[in-house]
């Protein structure tokens, strides 16, 4: 209980230093958000007048001191009322509850996905080192590292639509209205963030087990007569598995800030698609509310990963 709570007193200088740097970013980019709302989402609104931008700047408080701004948003995200949007005036809070679950599902899929295909790849690369089988994996493992994800997305895209005349269904439906069509949604997406993390997992994978199969007591469980399957699942698999831990608990961290693009290339209204359109906007409360709740995401997969991992190996002793 000591190490948690000094690990949670930790993160907030952590938090502190990100929301002073989303802050001051959002203030130095160009642009007036007063001038954009007034001439609309596509500038139908035609030129705005200085007197009208002025008056709407000083209702929005973005005429007061940015110290007295700062602690104003810090004091809402603190009391857990960050304030509203500043072109649709709905409460930041409730439009990131309404769209959270559908990026922690994206994320959650994702990670399930990395998994499914990371696992039996890094094992039949450490296994069959040296072998083409091996030589396969690798190269699957560098493009997955080399290539971003937002690539991926629209490459799975170009050839469904083009070579095998699929298009994917866009949008979202709730899992509970229609598990069917949100799986059919969601997958591809999934797919997309899933092979990065799953190129990490399976280098991750094949070089701890490589580790782990020289040990002394492998070669014993060998001399004792054991097969190679019951070997590497019963002795070298769970040991291997340690170093993964944390890869995938971070991983499923970075694959909900990887949301922010894939969300928009396959057209899913979650929290990556929400920021998006705000930074596009200029709506300064929403960004940086966003970018603050990401930091705190990565912050805790952080410590649970450190708790887990403690749960894992007796042998670490939290200090």
């Amino acid at each position: 209980m000591k190490y948690v709570t000094q690990r949670l007193i930790s993160i907030i200088p952590t938090l502190f230093i990100v929301s002073l740097i989303i802050f001051g970013l959002m203030r130095v980019l160009p642009g007036d958000v007063a001038q954009l709302i007034l001439m609309g989402p596509e500038g139908e609104g035609g030129a705005a007048r200085a007197e009208d931008i002025a008056k709407l700047r000083g209702e929005l408080g973005l005429d007061d001191p940015l110290i007295i701004q700062y602690f104003a948003w810090m004091g809402g995200v603190i009391t857990l009322n960050p304030g509203d949007s500043l072109w649709t005036g709905r409460p930041i809070l409730e439009e990131l509850f309404n769209r959270f679950p559908l990026t922690l599902e994206l994320g959650i899929l994702a990670t399930i996905v990395s998994l499914i295909i990371a696992i039996p790849t890094g094992i039949i690369s450490a296994v069959k080192q040296g072998t083409p089988l091996d030589y396969f994996a690798r190269i699957f493992a560098i493009v997955g590292l080399s290539v971003p994800s937002f690539w991926v997305a629209v490459l799975i895209l170009l050839v469904m639509v083009t070579y095998l005349d699929y298009f994917p269904p866009l949008g979202y439906m709730d899992f509970f209205e229609d598990p069917v069509k949100n799986i059919q949604q969601l997958i591809w997406a999934a797919l997309s963030l899933g092979y990065i993390q799953a190129a990490l997992v399976s280098r991750m994978m094949r070089s701890s087990l490589l580790e782990v199969l020289r040990e002394d007591y492998i070669r014993t469980a060998h001399s004792k007569g054991q097969t190679e399957r019951r070997v590497i699942i019963k002795h070298a698999l769970k040991n291997a598995m340690l170093p993964v831990v944390t890869i995938v608990g971070i991983g499923l961290a970075n694959i909900i800030g990887g949301t922010v693009v894939i969300e928009t290339v396959f057209n899913l209204p979650g929290v990556g698609r929400y920021l998006i359109d705000a930074i596009g906007r200029r709506d300064y409360p929403v960004v940086q509310t966003l970018v603050f709740f990401f930091a705190m995401i990565f912050a805790l997969a952080n410590l649970l990963v450190d708790l887990v991992y403690v749960q894992l190996d007796p042998r670490i002793r939290l200090a």
